[in-house]
């Protein structure tokens, strides 16, 4: 008969390497977010816009990048903030920036483009990259359900394709899609649904698609998910069946399209030429590792290009904290992602009719 498991021989659950002031911070955080769900599935937004203050849009440069607000869709009153290196902003300046369409994270119903830490993060991409980042202020679960994102990022690619609606040179020619978690998934769909019909724009031309820890599911708990559960902050199985109940259609499980890409509908696009490069982002703290390295693994079967950079002391949203080395790794990736699919770009806009 086999003994019984003693405390000594019990397995612990891994914890990512941190300070425990990091460790704890994060926790708190995770507590009062909890906080905000409500029993109905709704959120407390009023709770949240005192946890989550908007930082203003900053016109004049801050450590070498200017802001603005601007309105994408009237009618809908989608609204984006737009980030750019100074030296870009006068119609005047000689070089077009490249465009990175940006999502931020948040399971579809928390944060904004103008949250702190994603201001920030748009910041130094602009810097690093050297590139305008437009960040879109989605319409957020579970008051606005899906596709009301996606429909919202292809609105921001159509704003783009308007030259009129530049208010600074931009090169749309060189037009990224990129976003972590729940915008990871965004981009994704988004690139997805513009392959469909890429010759419906004028000039807007998808030159790369960077998912960082992009957030997909399904029915089943994958071994990284029940491994990490409790053990890694920010996501957890509970966390994570709630914002897929808040963002999908009434009725709808984790097979849907929109959080399972091995569905059938969600394959639209894919195998279009149009449909991007991939750089994909992997925490090896990330509850949701298993789920990214599958979408790789399907893309790379369909053929396409995807770079896969692996941070395996990484936790979820790991490139939003300055504080971790791999934060300022990834976003060099970034601005390398970009320098070298320009050639790529450039050809592929040539071909254009």
């Amino acid at each position: 008969m086999a003994e019984a498991p003693t405390p000594t021989t019990l397995a612990r659950k891994p914890k990512p390497p941190m300070s425990r002031l990091m460790r704890l911070s994060l926790k708190v955080v995770d507590r009062v977010a909890d906080a905000t769900r409500r029993a109905d599935g709704t959120l407390n937004r009023c709770a949240l816009s005192l946890l989550d203050p908007r930082v203003p849009a900053i016109s004049s440069p801050c450590r070498g990048v200017a802001s603005r607000d601007v309105v994408l869709d009237r009618a809908s009153r989608l609204r984006a903030r737009l980030f750019h290196p100074a030296a870009a902003t006068a119609k005047a300046s000689t070089a077009d920036l490249p465009v990175i369409v940006f999502f931020h994270g948040g399971g579809f119903a928390f944060l904004s483009a103008a949250s702190p830490a994603y201001d920030a993060a748009c910041r130094r991409i602009a810097r690093y990259a050297s590139v305008a980042v437009l960040s879109v202020d989605y319409r957020r679960a579970p008051e606005h359900r899906f596709p009301a994102p996606y429909d919202d990022g292809l609105a921001a690619l159509r704003f783009l394709d308007d030259p009129k609606n530049h208010p600074l040179p931009l090169d749309v020619t060189r037009c990224y899609v990129a976003g972590d978690s729940a915008g990871g998934n965004i981009a994704h769909h988004v690139a997805r649904r513009y392959a469909l019909d890429p010759s419906s724009f004028t000039n807007v031309r998808l030159a790369g698609l960077v998912a960082i820890q992009p957030f997909f599911g399904g029915e089943e708990r994958t071994d990284s998910e029940l491994r990490l559960d409790g053990a890694a902050p920010i996501v957890s199985i509970d966390r994570a069946d709630w914002m897929w109940r808040a963002f999908l259609p009434p009725g709808a499980d984790r097979t849907h399209e929109a959080a399972n890409f091995a569905h059938p509908a969600a394959a639209a696009g894919l195998e279009s030429p149009a449909f991007p490069p991939v750089l994909l982002a992997i925490g090896g703290f990330d509850p949701l590792q298993d789920w990214q390295r599958r979408y790789a693994e399907t893309l790379k079967g369909m053929g396409k290009d995807v770079r896969v950079a692996e941070y395996p002391d990484a936790i979820h949203a790991f490139y939003v904290f300055p504080v971790f080395d791999d934060a300022r790794d990834f976003i060099i990736r970034i601005a390398q992602f970009v320098a070298e699919s320009a050639p790529a770009a450039a050809a592929a806009a040539s071909d254009q009719p």
